[in-house]
Parts: structure tokens; C-alpha cells; sequence
């Protein structure tokens, strides 16, 4: 390839972004951004308050062990 022949590889990212920008569709990219921002931070939270939940039930469950054990003195 010669170095004045116009063409450049720029990948298939610059092209996605010529697309919807010619067309006008940044507004829905920005939607389909936030979306996927908001779904991916509530499955990160709902994985942490399920982990949480788990715990604090093993603790209680150890607690009460402890109280049949140590209990009746």
C-alpha cells in the first residue's frame, strides 16, 4: 500500500461511531450506554446483598450453636 492512496484501516469502531453519527442515532447509543450501566451496577448490587444476606445467616446460625452450646451454664 502506498502512503497517498487514501485508505486507512481505522477498525470497526470508528465506522459504528460514523454510522450513528451521520444518522443521528447518538441519543440511542447514550440511552443503550446508560442501560447497560444501570443493569450492569443492580446486578453488582443484588450479587453484594445476596453475599451479605449469606453471611449475616451463617453468622446467625454460628450464634445460636454457640448459645446450645454454651447456653444452659
Amino acid at each position: 500500500m502506498a502512503e497517498g492512496d487514501g485508505f486507512s484501516y481505522r477498525g470497526p469502531m470508528p465506522d459504528i461511531i460514523e454510522i450513528f453519527s451521520t444518522r443521528g442515532d447518538l441519543a440511542h447509543v447514550a440511552l443503550l450506554m446508560w442501560a447497560l450501566s444501570a443493569t450492569a451496577l443492580a446486578w453488582f448490587a443484588l450479587r453484594e446483598l445476596t453475599a451479605a444476606s449469606r453471611r449475616f445467616d451463617e453468622f446467625v446460625r454460628e450464634l445460636a450453636r454457640f448459645n446450645e452450646h454454651f447456653g444452659e451454664r
